[in-house]
């Protein structure tokens, strides 16, 4: 008998796994359910196996309602609505998937984590079910990709992992997602694991510069906040080969407009008196934003008037040893870009990478390639689910292109590190209380 899945939130993500599991042969049943009723009867219209409702995820009842007979939920609301539907998934005893990380289960991002990492891990082995969070591209595909480059070290120091995003359009376009996601992550404080423990740094620091040969210039990366780190510090020993360090650090387009207005303090939430009125600024940014396209004609004018630049990067960089000897390990993940994306399949290449990411993590649901119970990261599924979905990936032409280079003068090839002269108050880096 087929599965049936419950896809909470029709967005872009929503969507694009509702979309997939239509076409999935092992699924009889979707249910697309948004606060939006319309946006969700609208989507399910499109497909043959799907039903749309309405669903106020404020209230855990109506999602308990919805989950009843599922085998899986997908949850791609807004975070604050994360604790209501794993709430939900425990009662109904139903498998769980998060794209981002839950929050409103402790005071802080950090001590959120911890607690669905052990805490919750303890409630969903009890209720013989899987939670998995963190299922988009990155985190997500960035977390399988770390654990597949793990396949070639005896030793792990450090891992970086990075993501470049070099796709600029002629229009004023800083991000290609939701602009309330990204402002607020710049915003945000990163966390890292380093020297073996859980820390704090600050937005925008710590610059590396990085030669990719396929973009063709030296990439600044910076740190940003992201869950990778805190996925792979949680499990250094067990499954990141004894790492002592790792980061996430970000370049590009966004960085590149938030780094100064940052600097400025305009990211804040704390309202300043602009000729006799109090103002946010952060809000005052993020007015001036605009949304991503999301419909075929948007992207289609984007194209139409012309793209500065149509690159990007991926990768995992992992040093340690093999065989006793020093080596550096480098992971390079190549998917469609943004005009490829468009062109084969209608969408950005933002939209594409992380909708298909993220379906990757469901596909293996749907198909019983994930035999964990427990609440877990993207970082911490099985080897045999982790080659599954680089094999799943692969068919959806997103690939990974190795590099293992011995006893290289790496980093004095690279070019000098701009770093900005701090702007906060305090240490760059401040232990973190679980």
């Amino acid at each position: 008998m087929g599965k049936k899945v419950l896809v909470l939130g029709t967005g872009a993500q929503g969507t694009t796994v509702a979309k997939r599991l239509d076409l999935e042969p092992n699924v009889d049943k979707i249910i697309c359910a948004d606060y939006d009723e319309a946006a969700a009867k609208e989507l399910a219209g499109e497909l043959k196996k799907a039903e749309g409702f309405f669903c106020d995820a404020s209230k855990k009842d109506q999602i308990v309602k919805l989950i009843e007979g599922c085998d899986l939920v997908v949850n791609a609301l807004p975070l604050a609505f994360g604790i209501n539907v794993i709430e939900a998934a425990l009662e109904a005893k139903c498998n769980y998937q998060d794209f981002a990380a839950p929050e409103g289960f402790e005071d802080t991002w950090e001590k959120c984590m911890y607690k669905l990492l052990t805490e919750y891990n303890e409630k969903f082995k009890e209720a013989g079910i899987l939670g998995i969070m963190g299922t988009g591209s990155a985190p997500g595909t960035m977390c399988v990709v770390a654990r597949d480059t793990m396949k070639e070290l005896d030793e792990c120091d450090s891992i970086y992992m990075l993501v470049y995003e070099g796709v600029e359009a002629k229009r004023f376009q800083p991000y290609w997602w939701s602009p309330v996601t990204a402002l607020a992550d710049m915003d945000d404080l990163p966390v890292a694991w380093i020297d073996g423990k859980m820390v704090n740094t600050k937005p925008f620091s710590l610059p590396i510069v990085r030669n990719i040969d396929y973009v063709g210039y030296p990439v600044r990366f910076v740190e940003h906040a992201h869950d990778e780190p805190f996925y792979v510090g949680m499990r250094a020993d067990d499954l990141f080969k004894g790492c002592k360090n790792a980061y996430f650090k970000y370049g590009g387009v966004g960085i590149e407009f938030a780094e100064p207005l940052s600097r400025a303090g305009l990211l804040k939430h704390d309202p300043v008196e602009v000729n006799g009125v109090m103002v946010d600024p952060h809000e005052v940014i993020l007015k001036a934003l605009p949304h991503p396209p999301r419909f075929a004609r948007e992207i289609k004018e984007i194209i139409d008037e012309g793209l500065v630049s149509d690159t990007g990067a991926f990768v995992c960089e992992a040093m340690g040893k093999k065989d006793g000897k020093d080596v550096r390990v480098e992971s390079h993940l190549f998917a469609p870009g943004f005009v490829d994306s468009f062109e084969k399949f209608g969408v950005t290449g933002e939209q594409y990478l992380t909708g298909q990411g993220g379906f990757l993590f469901t596909k293996l649901f749907i198909n019983d390639q994930l035999d964990q119970t427990g609440f877990i990261s993207s970082a911490e599924m099985t080897e045999e689910a982790n080659d599954k979905y680089l094999e799943y990936a692969a068919e959806l032409e997103i690939t990974i292109e190795r590099r293992i280079v011995w006893d290289d003068p790496y980093y004095e090839k690279q070019g000098p590190v701009k770093e900005f002269k701090p702007w906060w108050d305090g240490e760059t880096i401040t232990p973190v209380e679980l």
